[in-house]
Parts: C-alpha cells; sequence; structure tokens
C-alpha cells in the first residue's frame, strides 16, 4: 500500500498498544514510523529495475524476519521512549504488530508480498485492495490526526481508534467478497464468448473497489474484463490481447522465452504477463498492476541492460472511463478501443 496509508495503519495499531502508557500523541508517532520500517528496502542496493521489482517485499515484509528483528527494534523503542523502558514486553509486542500488520496488509494487494521469506519464498498476494484506496485509509488517518493534537489517551479516542480498526479491516473483507462476485461474473462474460481461461484474477480499477478488472490467460490470448457492480452483465466489456505481439517472430520467441530475466519475471507474475513489441524492442509487461497498454511495470527483456518503462495515460479520458465504471454504467475504455472481444480476430497460430 502507499506510504499514508501504510503510516497510519501504523500509527492507529500503535496507539491501540501503546497509546495508555506513553499518551497518544507519542503512541501514534512510533507506530507511525514503525508502521513504513519495512518500506526501507528500496533503499537496499540492487542492479537494475528488474532486480529492484523483483526483490521488493521479501526480507523486511517477511513475519519471520520481522519476529527475529523485533528484540532490536523493541530494546531501541523502550530507551527512546521512557514510559516504555520498564514494559518490555508491551514494546515488543507493539514492534512486532506495527511490522506485522505491514505486511499483512500489503499481502492484500496484488503485487504480492513474501510473508515467510526465506522459508518460503512465495510472494503471497489476494489482490482485492489497490494500492491506494481513500475508503480504506479514511478511517485511519482521521484517528491518527487526532491523536496527534492528543497528548493523552481519552476515552472518545480509544473508542474512536477501535472504530477505524473496525471500519478498514471490514472494509477488507468486503474488497475480498467483491473479489469473488466480479471474477464469477467475469467467468461468465468469458464463457458467453466460448473463451475458458486457464487462469483467472481480479483486481480493483484504481482507487475503488466498485469496479474491477477480471484479468484471464487463455493459450496464446490475454483478456482485459472490466466489471461495474453496480451495473448489469450488459454494463460488462471485455478487450482481447495477444499473448505475445506479431512483430516477434516463433523463433524469436523460443530464445526469449528461455531467458532467465523473462523466467524469473514470469514466475513472480504467476504467467500474467504479456510481451509487447515498442522500437524494436520485446517488452515485459505486468498484467496486474495498472492498465494496458501502458502497464505500471513493464522491463526491455532483449537488452542486456534492463531497464524499466513507466509511461502515463491521457488523465482526463481515464478519469471519465473510471468514474463511469463505478457507477455501474458500459464505458468502452478509449486505451483499449481497438482490442473489444467482441471485434478481435482469431487468435495467431500456436508456434
Amino acid at each position: 500500500m502507499d506510504p499514508v496509508t501504510q503510516f497510519t495503519l501504523g500509527a492507529t495499531v500503535g496507539l491501540a498498544v501503546l497509546g495508555r502508557r506513553t499518551g497518544a500523541r507519542r503512541a501514534a508517532v512510533a507506530g507511525g514510523v514503525l508502521g513504513t520500517l519495512p518500506d526501507l528496502d528500496y533503499l537496499l542496493p540492487v542492479e537494475d529495475a528488474v532486480d529492484s521489482y523483483l526483490s521488493h517485499r521479501s526480507a523486511t515484509h517477511s513475519l519471520l524476519v520481522q519476529a527475529a528483528a523485533t528484540p532490536v527494534i523493541g530494546e531501541a523503542l523502550r530507551h527512546l521512549v521512557a514510559p516504555l523502558r520498564d514494559a518490555r514486553g508491551q514494546a515488543w509486542f507493539a514492534v512486532y504488530l506495527c511490522l506485522a500488520t505491514h505486511a499483512l496488509l500489503d499481502a492484500v494487494t496484488v503485487y504480492g508480498t513474501r510473508l515467510f521469506w526465506p522459508m518460503w519464498n512465495e510472494a503471497l498476494g489476494l489482490g482485492s485492495l489497490f494500492i491506494i484506496d481513500p475508503l480504506y485509509t479514511l478511517p485511519l488517518l482521521v484517528v491518527t490526526i487526532w491523536a496527534f493534537l492528543r497528548r493523552k489517551m481519552t476515552r472518545r479516542l480509544a473508542t474512536g481508534m477501535a472504530a477505524a480498526l473496525a471500519l478498514s479491516t471490514g472494509y477488507i473483507a468486503w474488497s475480498a467478497g467483491a473479489q469473488q462476485f466480479a471474477a464469477k461474473r467475469g467467468v461468465r462474460h468469458l464463457e458467453a464468448h466460448n473463451i475458458a481461461p486457464e487462469r483467472l484474477l481480479a483486481t480493483p480499477t484504481p482507487f475503488n473497489t466498485l469496479f474491477w478488472r477480471v484479468i484471464a490467460v487463455d493459450g496464446a490470448r490475454n483478456y482485459n474484463v472490466y466489471v461495474p457492480l453496480l451495473g448489469g452483465d450488459g454494463a460488462i466489456t471485455a478487450y482481447a490481447y495477444d499473448h505475445w505481439p506479431a512483430e516477434i517472430p516463433c523463433s524469436q520467441r523460443g530464445v526469449l522465452a528461455g531467458d532467465p530475466t523473462l523466467r524469473a519475471l514470469s514466475a513472480f507474475t504467476d504467467g500474467f504477463y504479456q510481451i509487447q513489441a515498442q522500437d524494436g524492442v520485446a517488452v515485459f509487461a505486468d498484467l496486474r498492476m495498472g492498465l494496458a497498454p501502458r502497464y505500471v511495470f513493464r522491463f526491455d527483456v532483449a537488452m542486456r541492460a534492463r531497464t524499466e518503462r513507466m509511461e502515463a495515460q491521457p488523465l482526463r479520458d481515464e478519469i471519465d472511463w473510471l468514474l463511469t465504471g463505478i457507477a455501474g454504467r458500459r464505458a468502452l475504455r478509449p486505451a483499449e478501443r481497438a482490442h473489444r472481444l467482441e471485434a478481435a480476430p482469431a487468435p495467431p497460430p500456436a508456434c
């Protein structure tokens, strides 16, 4: 999730565990700082953009590593915050809870989090929350600001804190249910076109949980199916893409498929990727993050120097389309209009 959300979640957790002992403001500050510590892995040296992409949310987000680091960080917290010097257990518990809730919240997003590294290197990602979701963050932000304005923990603040945690946790539960509902509707839409995907993933469009993108992989093709929860089946739109572009001949696909970097990227995305051709370069695109055709994580995989491509789409068109979908109305996405499933040509022959 975004840094503001992680800080406010940590602040609210810190307030819950430490507020009565340290006071509201110090508990919120300590919790907020602790809640952002796992993202310090961005500062670790990496070889290139691909290495950074693959290594994020691993060691510092592991529940096992966090447990091992808790005594060290907990002792530092006890020495920095005087009221905690005779409360070792409480300090350690606050540290671990702030670190662990950061990792667990990240695991609700689609990027994935290696919660049990190094014992298990699989990245876990539910994918039911977008990385920035104001409805999740707002209750935590209100309580964090409230705590910053209060030195002492009050009954009203404690009630607000409990309500914020309940609302944010309930919102996660809602998102998981909405995800399953959207996925089922997306499957029905594909089945109506005689498509039975091998892989399927439902993830929300930016900043909400009312408009979903169902990503499907079926042999030589990928599909984006947009499902507005407030609209009927007639509001669903779908778009089809070739997994490999026609510009890349079969002879080159075999060579690229054996590239160690491409294999690592494919495994990390669990097969939800697409190869694009741009300016004579084969570009790997993670289908899970962002929107077609310029996904958030795109890497040149046919060059020795790995570079990350991040490009913006026309903002006004995207906002209009997004708001229409959230409202439950049918809208063709301008950036994907040429790939409408209903008008898609036959898939290319298999190599």
